[in-house]
C-alpha cells in the first residue's frame, strides 16, 4: 500500500514565490564534475537536479523542464523551459542553446542531447539564481583576452519575480541577488519603484 508524505507544515502556509525564495536561498549546487584538461571543477544539470531535489520535497513543489526545437533564420536550437508549481500557480523561465549538427566528434543525437543539457542547466541557473560566473565556461577565454567574470544577465521574468519579492517585503534579500546580475539603473528603478 502507497503512503503520501505530508508536506512540512512551514511550506504549506507559504505563497509560490515565497517558496521560490526558499529555495535559492537554501540550494547549494555543488561542482560535481571535474574537466582534467583545463583543470576545473564545474557543475552540470544533473548536480543541480540532485541538489534541488530535497528542497523540491521540502517545500512541496514540482518542476518540469521540457524541451522545443525551434529555428531563427534557419538556425536551430533548444528552447529549455523550467516550471516550479506548487499546484495551483507556477513560474516558469527558459534558456537556448544553439545546435551545431556537424559538430565535429558527435553524431546528431549527440549535438541535440549536448546543447539540451545546456540550455537546461542554464534555465535552471536562472530559475533558482545559481551564479556560473566563476565557472571556467562562462570564464575560460581559451587565451583570448580578459578573463573577468561577466554577470547574469536580467531577464524580464527574473525582474518580475524580484518586484514581487520586494513588495512581499523581501527588498533586502533581492538587493543580495542583484550583485549577481548586470542591472542598469532603470532595472533597479523599476524593481523597487
Amino acid at each position: 500500500m502507497a503512503t503520501t508524505k505530508k508536506p512540512d507544515s512551514v511550506a504549506t502556509d507559504m505563497s509560490l514565490l515565497d517558496k521560490l525564495i526558499a529555495v535559492q536561498s537554501e540550494l547549494k549546487a555543488p561542482k560535481g564534475q571535474y574537466n582534467s584538461f583545463g583543470k576545473y571543477a564545474y557543475r552540470n544539470a544533473e548536480d543541480i537536479l540532485e541538489a534541488l531535489k530535497p528542497l523540491l520535497s521540502k517545500y512541496s513543489l514540482a518542476m518540469f523542464i521540457t524541451d522545443n526545437i525551434e529555428s531563427v533564420n534557419g538556425i536551430a536550437y533548444i528552447n529549455a523551459t523550467v516550471t516550479v508549481t506548487d499546484g495551483t500557480t507556477e513560474i516558469k523561465t527558459s534558456a537556448q542553446a544553439g545546435i551545431d549538427p556537424n559538430r565535429k566528434g558527435m553524431d546528431i543525437a549527440q549535438s541535440f542531447g549536448s546543447s539540451s543539457s545546456y540550455a537546461r542547466k542554464y534555465a535552471l541557473n536562472a530559475m533558482f539564481l545559481i551564479d556560473d560566473t566563476k565557472d571556467a565556461d562562462a570564464t575560460n577565454t581559451h587565451g583570448k583576452g580578459d578573463t573577468t567574470p561577466q554577470k547574469l544577465m536580467l531577464t524580464a521574468d527574473v525582474r518580475d519575480r524580484m518586484v514581487a519579492a520586494v513588495k512581499d517585503g523581501k527588498a533586502d534579500q533581492v538587493r543580495a541577488a542583484l550583485d549577481k546580475y548586470s542591472v542598469t539603473d532603470a532595472d533597479k528603478k523599476a524593481i523597487f519603484g
